[in-house]
């Protein structure tokens, strides 16, 4: 096969994607936005008649980039989780993570099940893919409340601690259910014993503790012995390819869970900061843009039928009011004010990359078709708008409060 086709297609995804993200810096939207953007301009490409730059081949070697995308945003996300937070906070920070996973969880299904012919012809198979809709919105992204908490010298008050701690239990809850689903889904093949996927989950978990004790002690010795050293950056990459392979291979859980994982294990090491910057830099040179442009090169605008216009709506809609009402319900539930409770329900409500990650896994595994992807961009772009704005409105209006009572 010509794989130099791959190299014209790789070019255009690293120049616009750049672009992208420096336009979306000074319109203050998160990076995500400008790569997802660019995949969607490259798809333009397709209505030259005669062009042969998207052919099999090149879109072949795109996907095995955006693989390793994959793996590599969900090894930085481990990395970037402060365990310290959730013990902080403690209680209400998974009291608010769970009923954010619920609620969002549950209204997706509703919606879905509603557009799939109702309760009473479900199947097994749209029994999976009406769960899988209601996965993709367990998904939280707080990059965009952490920046304008930070903004606000909000960041490190109760609010945004238990923002920050809530979207850390959401990440690995969330990755959990994902796994569960796709091994239940089996791929599209006749679907495993729910208590057979739930042994094997169980017996993941343990090997995991097992792999968590022997690789934390591992790199810290050797952190000891070669502080701050490229070796230590290279080896934990390693790690990561190894443990993703076997998790996915031996327990049939998703490779993403097990980049998770290792990002987890590896973010008590006292050189994880040069680990997550050195792996960021390999990410974000090739893999990651060309991730985020295949999920955009993927996205199908045309064949929308009336249903599916009303099925986008209500999943977009069910994925902002899931988030905002179960989080912050359960802030209220917590003993929040209620201004407070609003706060930590809006500041949990964006999405970004794991709910792109969730959605491409089910197409991947043909649970779901790519015809939901830019109703998942929308999502994106509308709660990457809407959440800093409320949050800068919310904190205004209580300074306005404030010196109203002075």
């Amino acid at each position: 096969m010509e794989y130099y086709l791959v190299l014209l297609p790789l070019a255009f995804i690293l120049i616009i994607s750049k672009a992208g993200i420096k336009l979306c810096e000074k319109i203050k939207l998160p990076s995500v936005v400008g790569m997802l953007l660019t995949g969607i301009l490259i798809n333009l490409i397709n209505y030259i008649p005669g062009q042969n730059i998207l052919n099999e081949t090149s879109l072949e070697g795109i996907g095995f980039f955006a693989k390793i995308g994959v793996i590599l945003i969900m090894f930085s996300a481990g990395l970037e989780t402060d365990l310290r937070q959730i013990k902080k906070i403690g209680g209400p920070a998974v009291v608010i993570t769970f009923a954010g996973v619920v609620l969002p969880m549950g209204l997706g299904f509703l919606a879905a099940t509603l557009c799939n012919g109702g309760f009473s012809e479900m199947t097994h198979e749209t029994l999976i893919q009406n769960l899988f809709y209601g996965t993709i919105l367990t998904a939280t992204s707080v990059s965009v409340s952490v920046a304008t908490l930070k903004e606000l010298g909000k960041l490190n008050g109760k609010v945004g601690s238990s923002i920050v701690a809530a979207a850390i239990i959401d990440d690995i809850l969330g990755i959990i259910v994902l796994s569960f689903i796709l091994s239940v889904s089996n791929e599209g093949a006749e679907a495993e014993n729910p208590w057979t996927v739930l042994l094997k989950t169980a017996l993941f978990f343990a090997a995991a503790a097992i792999i968590a004790f022997i690789g934390s002690k591992f790199f810290k010795k050797l952190d000891s012995r070669f502080p701050h050293h490229r070796l230590i950056p290279i080896l934990s990459l390693a790690f990561c390819f190894i443990v993703a392979y076997i998790i996915e291979k031996v327990f049939g859980i998703a490779d993403i869970t097990g980049a998770y994982v290792v990002g987890l294990i590896l973010s008590t090491n006292p050189d994880n900061q040069y680990i997550d910057r050195k792996s960021d830099i390999l990410g974000y040179m090739l893999f990651v843009p060309v991730f985020f442009a295949n999920v955009g090169l993927s996205t199908n605008f045309t064949g929308f039928t009336p249903d599916m216009l009303i099925f986008g709506i209500l999943f977009i809609v069910a994925g902002i009011i899931g988030k905002v009402v179960g989080c912050g319900g359960a802030a209220l539930c917590c003993r929040y004010g209620l201004s407070d409770s609003l706060k930590v329900g809006v500041g949990m409500m964006a999405r970004a990359e794991v709910a792109l990650v969730t959605a491409q896994k089910g197409i991947e595994h043909g649970i779901i078709g790519s015809e939901i992807m830019p109703f998942i961009v929308i999502l994106i772009i509308a709660t990457s708008f809407i959440t800093p704005l409320s949050l800068k409105a919310l904190y205004s209006r209580d300074e306005k409060n404030k010196k109203a009572l002075l």
